[in-house]
C-alpha cells in the first residue's frame, strides 16, 4: 500500500501477519517505508508517521519525494530495455556453447550484476543495461558457467576462461559501475 504525504513523499506500507509492531525504515528507492501488523487500520498508521516525525527525520536518510519519481522512471525504462535484450542475449550464448537452464530472471538489485541458482535460474540485473556490451556479454558468460560449477573454483574460471579470453579485465571494469539502480 502506498500512503501519500507531503513532506516524506510516498509511504510505503507493508502490513504483515509477523509484525508485532510498527517499523520504519528506507526501501531501496529512497522512500519511507513502515512495517505494521496486517490489521493496523489507515487512521492508526498516519497516527503512528505523524507522531514519529521527529525521529524520521534524524535518523532515516530518506531521499527527496521528486527524485523518487525519477529513479522509478528510470528503472522502468531499463526493465523495458532490459526485457527486449538479456533474455535473448543469455539465449544465444547458451545455444552457443551448450548450456541448459531453467529460467531468466531480470531484477534490480542494489548489490549484484548476476546469479546462478540450483535450480538453473540465472538472474540478470536490469542495471546490465548502462554497462557496454562486451561487459553484458561477460556477466552472462559467467553466469552460465555457474550451471557447471556453483562456485569459483579455478575449474569454475577455468570455464569462463574458454568463453571470454579477457575477463579477468572485464571483471576490473565492471567494478567501475554500480549494478544499483
Amino acid at each position: 500500500m502506498l500512503l501519500k504525504d507531503s513532506e516524506f513523499g510516498e509511504v510505503i506500507v507493508r502490513k504483515s501477519p509477523l509484525s508485532r509492531g510498527v517499523r520504519f525504515s528506507v526501501s531501496t528507492s529512497g522512500r519511507l517505508q513502515m512495517s505494521v501488523p496486517k490489521y493496523t487500520s489507515d487512521f492508526l498508521i498516519k497516527r503512528f508517521l505523524n507522531s514519529n516525525r521527529e525521529v524520521i527525520r534524524e535518523k532515516l536518510p530518506l531521499k527527496d519525494p521528486s527524485s523518487q519519481r525519477a529513479r522509478d522512471y528510470q528503472k522502468k525504462l531499463l526493465m523495458k530495455k532490459a526485457k527486449e535484450y538479456l533474455p535473448y542475449r543469455l539465449e544465444y550464448y547458451a545455444k552457443l556453447y551448450g548450456y541448459s537452464y531453467d529460467k531468466c530472471r531480470l531484477t534490480h538489485a542494489n548489490t549484484r550484476w548476476g546469479s546462478c541458482s540450483s535450480n538453473k535460474t540465472i538472474s540478470l540485473n536490469i542495471g546490465l543495461m548502462n554497462v557496454p556490451e562486451i561487459l553484458r556479454d561477460y556477466v552472462i558468460l559467467h553466469e552460465l558457467a555457474h550451471l557447471n560449477h556453483m562456485d569459483h573454483s579455478k575449474a569454475f574460471w577455468a570455464e569462463v576462461g574458454l568463453h571470454d579470453k579477457n575477463y579477468k579485465m572485464h571483471e576490473k571494469k565492471l567494478k567501475m559501475f554500480s549494478p544499483g539502480v
